[in-house]
């Protein structure tokens, strides 16, 4: 049950980069339902899109929260925060905070990253150290990596196989992210069907997930790019996160009407 919001952030969309419409804006805030192995209620988790300012520059804050509920919550406590700001026009990130509880296995972290100089300032609170790394240039935090793919990239042109890949920075560490594409295919939701697109983030298979082929995901087709379905393979289980709210889209959802 550990990762429950890193695997809903996670959630990384196309391959293509090319100006566009701005697929979001302040405001916007979207609610998942989690379940383990297609039964078992396993928690919630929650995007917020808000604004502030770092060192005098508007930018887009967005909170990150997950959290288990039910008879799970009794046998695995998660409570999880997570918060990125990132610049308004560019959407790279100034700061990055991850705060969790994972069954008491505990992170309090603060990157302030330097873009200028490629550089990510990590100020472990819990530890009490403070280390800086070298980044590459215009490096993405997790939570602005979601953010920065649904307004950059544009889904024209795509093909199954395509593949994107991004620099992220994670903790202490560089980590090269990549996805491929899958498709289109239409999907019952809470809501009704939806066209979405298919994709395949690759994960690191180990003692979280059983391979690195281990997530799918569905994000919608239309300008949102919502997030909408995504299933993870794990070592023990699987898990199931689902669209359930939202509220403040910049644009209209759809739906398909048989």
């Amino acid at each position: 049950m550990k990762k429950l919001l890193l695997l809903i952030l996670t959630i990384v969309l196309l391959p293509k980069v090319n100006a566009q419409e701005p697929a979001f804006d302040t405001g916007e805030w979207f609610k998942f339902r989690m379940s383990y192995s297609g039964w078992a209620k396993a928690g919630n988790a929650t995007l917020k899109v808000n604004e502030s300012s770092v060192n005098n520059k508007e930018v887009y804050h967005v909170v990150g929260k997950g959290w288990t509920t039910g008879l799970i919550k009794w046998f695995f406590k998660v409570e999880d925060r997570y918060e990125s700001y990132f610049d308004k026009n560019s959407l790279v990130p100034y700061k990055f905070v991850r705060k969790i509880d994972e069954g008491g296995h505990t992170k309090d972290i603060v990157i302030n990253f330097d873009q200028e100089k490629n550089k990510a300032h990590v100020n472990n609170i819990k530890h009490k150290t403070k280390k800086v790394f070298n980044t590459e240039p215009n490096i993405q935090d997790m939570v602005s990596t979601f953010y920065y793919l649904r307004n950059k990239l544009d889904t024209d042109g795509m093909k199954p196989g395509d593949e994107v890949r991004i620099d992220m920075f994670f903790d202490e560490e560089n980590y090269g992210f990549k996805l491929k594409y899958l498709g289109e295919e239409t999907i019952d939701t809470e809501f009704g069907d939806v066209e979405s697109l298919k994709f395949r983030p690759y994960v690191m298979a180990g003692r979280v997930f059983k391979e690195e082929e281990s997530l799918t995901l569905w994000v919608s087709k239309d300008k949102n790019k919502l997030p909408l379905r995504i299933k993870a393979d794990l070592a023990v289980g699987s898990l199931r996160a689902d669209l359930e709210a939202f509220k403040g889209l910049k644009h209209p959802f759809k739906i398909v009407v048989n």
